[in-house]
């Protein structure tokens, strides 16, 4: 997945790569739990959006004087059109699952960095926006979807 993506697999987080690893030693077909989580991770990314803020509840670097003079739509931070929010992806792999985007811009803005020189707005600083990571609670929720299907 190009752009930008987190990975629940594994080697991740101790509790959750426990559960993981469990329920692959007992050979089950992992792809619904995964299918819960992936859901799951859509409907909290796309709140941070609305939230304006990170995985941690901290808000987004407010935007610049340049940045709020270009945009044709208010002041919402990363939303111009709606498309990083809206293109946000999951792909169930063999031993977890790939979540992130595929706009080219999504790691400049979960990052930051410097825009290139021949972007719309050259050699520019952009501060990161982190928008994709687990909170606490999405780590405790994630493990009940877990244990949920372990039961099941």
């Amino acid at each position: 997945m190009a752009g930008s993506r987190i990975e629940i697999n594994t080697k991740g987080d101790r509790a959750i790569s426990e559960v993981l690893q469990q329920l692959i030693e007992q050979s089950q077909d992992l792809t619904p739990a995964l299918h819960d989580i992936g859901e799951y991770l859509l409907e909290t990314h796309q709140q941070r959006f609305i939230d304006q803020q990170t995985p941690d509840g901290t808000p987004w670097e407010p935007l610049s004087p340049t940045t709020l003079a270009r945009k044709r739509r208010g002041d919402r931070i990363l939303i111009e059109e709606g498309n990083l929010a809206n293109n946000l992806h999951y792909q169930i792999l063999d031993d977890g699952l790939e979540f992130g985007s595929n706009e080219v811009y999504a790691a400049m803005h979960q990052f930051g960095g410097t825009t290139s020189p021949q972007s719309m707005m050259p050699n520019q600083e952009i501060p990161a926006r982190e928008f994709l990571g687990l909170a606490d609670e999405d780590e405790q929720q994630l493990l009940q979807l877990l244990s949920a299907f372990l039961v099941d």
